[in-house]
């Protein structure tokens, strides 16, 4: 039997990236498989000139707009990069050229580049390619549609993640909804333990920073001084998952994502998840853990937050344990292996 390389195209991700690390994860698992799989990553970052060039039309304005986007040929591979051990410390298997195989090569654009199998002439080539999508809402990676068409079009599969991603994907290119598998990511439930708990609340303020100030400040004076806000940023992984355990309440300010992790991570470490949905995350968004706030309502959102103060925790904690055993198991790594051995099954059918 042929041996099929499947690789990712991912950017060099200066800091954490839930979308990075799952396909990191991903690629592991494939390379442990025991089948004639193997699989690489390619980071990609822009050629010098062309950095300079975006840089300057930034300041100076003189691109043309209708060819928004990265453009596919003007990058370079990253050779020596590596992950920041902080928030991925695993060892992967990286290429280092630009060369595919249309024998034996699989290759899996994320939606941000999908323009890129056009811009690399991958259909003409006949390098089998697949789209990433993890989050529908930047799948406008150009607003040269019929290039971005054609890249969807010619595609072999069309990977996603959530249910609600599905759904967007077969009303966008109905012709291609054969293509289209689900692709389920995990979370490790041994990380995710619940600690003697304190008057913690936690959020991530890289995710709407101006939502999170906003909220702070409606807080300020309503908030008991027995409680406080605790922002997880330029932290260890160790070291947010030692403050998700200890924190009640976790706020999320997910948007325009396929399916927010970070909300599942708190509701697993015993926080009431109380903010935005984001999208993708209405397929687990449900009470009595996950509490739904409009995008915007900042004062209904702190109302929220006060009225779940002084609930009995231990009572609380028996009451959802249940959910939390449900959403363990919907995220599971049984789950996700089984949904890589279905695409790696997919993809020996097109060799």
């Amino acid at each position: 039997m042929k041996k099929i390389n499947i690789i990712y195209l991912l950017p060099e991700f200066k800091g954490a990236s839930g979308g990075g690390k799952v396909i990191y994860k991903h690629s592991i698992i494939l390379n442990n498989l025991k089948k004639n799989i193997s699989s690489e990553i390619l980071h990609l970052k822009k050629k010098f000139s062309y950095k300079f060039k975006i840089s300057l039309s930034k300041k100076f304005k003189f691109l043309d707009d209708k060819k928004a986007g990265w453009d596919g040929t003007k990058m370079r591979i990253g050779k020596n990069f590596v992950p920041d051990k902080k928030w991925f410390k695993e060892e992967i298997y990286r290429k280092k050229n630009f060369d595919f195989d249309s024998q034996k090569d699989f290759v899996v654009i994320p939606e941000i580049w999908a323009h890129f199998a056009e811009d690399l002439e991958f259909y003409k080539k006949k390098i089998n390619y697949g789209i990433f999508v993890q989050g529908f809402y930047h799948m406008n990676s150009t607003n040269e549609f019929s290039k971005l068409k054609k890249s969807y079009e010619n595609a072999s599969l069309i990977l996603t993640d959530s249910v609600y991603s599905i759904k967007y994907l077969k009303e966008m290119f109905p012709k291609q909804k054969n293509k289209i598998i689900r692709i389920n990511f995990s979370i490790n439930i041994k990380n995710f333990r619940i600690k003697k708990k304190s008057n913690i609340i936690t959020y991530m303020p890289r995710k709407l920073p101006a939502h999170s100030n906003l909220l702070n400040f409606y807080l300020k004076n309503l908030l008991p001084k027995s409680w406080k806000l605790v922002p997880l940023k330029n932290i260890s992984q160790k070291k947010l998952i030692d403050t998700l355990a200890r924190s009640k309440i976790f706020l999320s300010f997910s948007n325009f994502e396929g399916i927010g992790i970070p909300p599942i991570e708190a509701a697993l470490s015993g926080n009431k998840v109380i903010g935005y949905i984001g999208g993708g995350g209405m397929e687990y968004w449900k009470k009595p853990i996950f509490t739904k706030i409009e995008n915007g309502e900042i004062r209904d959102f702190g109302q929220k937050i006060l009225l779940n103060l002084y609930k009995d925790e231990k009572i609380w904690l028996k009451k959802t344990s249940f959910q939390r055993l449900r959403l363990a198991s919907q995220y599971s790594k049984k789950n996700e292996v089984l949904s890589l051995i279905k695409l790696t099954n997919r993809i020996s059918k097109l060799f």
